[in-house]
């Protein structure tokens, strides 16, 4: 047994784009094709935290780990908790990948890990710089704000949906994937949601707000967040061809 899990919290209740994790992409659903990601990163033990039914299923029926949780979590963090206490094994780095990214590239996930194992941080995740000039002004790209120590690594002051740091030239997106020590995982749950995560409906915040210290690695290259058919589309023609790794 490993001392990591990566843990996918899945749901079937988008509205944007209902049955979002069975969604075909070309002839697997959506949800195992975030698996397979996740299994290339080398990380052995793997399940998802499935909301309902149909996905636990869906799962098992292609030789994979589900575990069914309470539908009525609030986050896909409450949901990854739950599935963890039901799994034997004291797992140290508990792996938060969302099960909408099925392009994230699996190296993401093995260089997070190193990262976490070589530092002293709470909780990490990924970013990558902001090219496309439309995002920079966009809701619904959240935005890192981070003190870099190096040219690839840095700690995490803020995350919003605002365009900041003002005047700054390089704007960097937050990847939806965490890292967390299992303490400090144990430790973010029992806390209540925070003003500002309640403000920017971004729950990482309430991290910060009681001084958790997130490390923030750059990566090339951003997964694509699959929220739209518009999306789905995309993620379709990824892979059909071949610019999936």
């Amino acid at each position: 047994m490993g001392k990591a899990i990566i843990l996918i919290p899945s749901r079937l209740g988008s509205t944007r784009l209902p049955n979002k994790p069975l969604a075909d992409i070309q002839g697997k659903p959506m949800i195992i094709r975030v698996v397979e990601q996740g299994k290339k990163s080398l990380i052995s033990d793997i399940y998802v935290a499935a909301a309902d039914p149909d996905i636990a299923i869906e799962v098992e029926k292609n030789g994979l780990n589900a575990i069914l949780t309470n539908p009525d979590h609030q986050s896909g963090t409450d949901r990854i908790f739950e599935a963890l206490q039901k799994i034997q094994g004291k797992f140290e780095y508990i792996v938060n990948l969302q099960g909408d990214l099925p392009t994230i590239d699996p190296q993401i996930i093995s260089d997070l890990l190193k990262f976490i194992e070589n530092s002293d941080y709470d909780i990490v995740t990924a970013v990558a710089k902001i090219i496309v000039e439309e995002e920079k002004a966009s809701p619904n790209v959240v935005k890192a704000v981070v003190s870099w120590k190096n040219a690839n690594t840095g700690t995490a002051l803020y995350f919003t949906r605002a365009t900041v740091p003002y005047g700054a030239e390089e704007l960097f997106h937050h990847i939806g994937i965490y890292i967390y020590r299992r303490a400090a995982l144990e430790n973010f749950i029992s806390m209540p949601i925070s003003l500002l995560e309640k403000t920017e409906k971004l729950e990482q915040l309430r991290a910060l707000e009681n001084a958790m210290k997130i490390g923030v690695l750059k990566v090339d290259t951003i997964p694509l967040g699959v929220d739209t058919m518009e999306d789905l589309e995309k993620a379709r023609n990824m892979f059909k061809n071949g610019l999936v790794r």
